[in-house]
């Protein structure tokens, strides 16, 4: 290990907490092995944004140790008093793309009521890309939540299960026009022959930002 590397390992046992963010930052100049080891040390840090910027970090190094990534990132999913933390740990769930974390998602989402950690949760599925969590994005299109809806569209559209057309159809006709340009997006990622009438509406569609969007979508 370098010098480098051992004089930030001892800066993250500091009791002072700008020493500590400031080792948390500095990692980034690291080979991804270390600073993956510095990340795991700072991921259980008594201090809630040292803990976020690490499992976000993990989130891009944590290929280094694929279960070692899982074992953390779900701990923190669920014990994590921190929302946004757990939210962060959903997001590098999804990022590593840790199909087998699906269900662990899913019950992170079902035990919860805060639509930003659902939001979060929602999006990283799409990212898994875990052809078991289509039924679920199904199920979350009729969430209560705006942004949570959005979220399933565009993590259905990551997916690219035609399945999901029928789904989408509908909500090219919904009266917010974020959802129809989201839905023109996910539309566009799935393709085949049944988006192209629905993505040819939108590109005429009264909104200037679904219309323009969808047009540079088909061409």
């Amino acid at each position: 290990m370098s010098e480098i590397f051992t004089s930030l390992r001892e800066q993250l046992a500091s009791e002072e907490i700008g020493v500590r963010m400031k080792a948390v930052h500095a990692s980034r100049s690291l080979n991804i092995t270390e600073r993956f080891e510095l990340m795991t040390i700072a991921a259980i840090d008594s201090y809630a944004r040292i803990r976020y910027d690490a499992i976000s970090q993990i989130g891009t190094v944590g290929t280094v140790d694929l279960p070692k990534s899982l074992e953390i990132l779900s701990d923190r999913l669920f014990v994590d008093p921190e929302l946004d933390v757990r939210a962060a740990a959903a997001a590098s769930l999804g990022s590593l793309q840790l199909t087998q974390a699906f269900n662990l998602l899913k019950t992170a989402y079902e035990s919860t009521n805060d639509w930003m950690f659902q939001f979060s949760i929602i999006a990283a599925i799409g990212e898994l890309g875990a052809p078991e969590g289509f039924d679920f994005l199904a199920e979350a299109l009729h969430s209560s939540n705006e942004l949570v809806k959005i979220a399933a569209i565009g993590s259905l559209g990551d997916l690219g299960n035609p399945n999901a057309v029928a789904l989408l159809a509908p909500l090219a006709e919904d009266p917010d026009w974020q959802i129809r340009h989201r839905v023109s997006q996910s539309l566009a990622q799935i393709g085949g022959e049944a988006t192209k009438p629905i993505l040819e509406k939108l590109a005429n569609d009264p909104i200037p930002q679904v219309a323009e969007a969808t047009r540079s979508l088909l061409d």
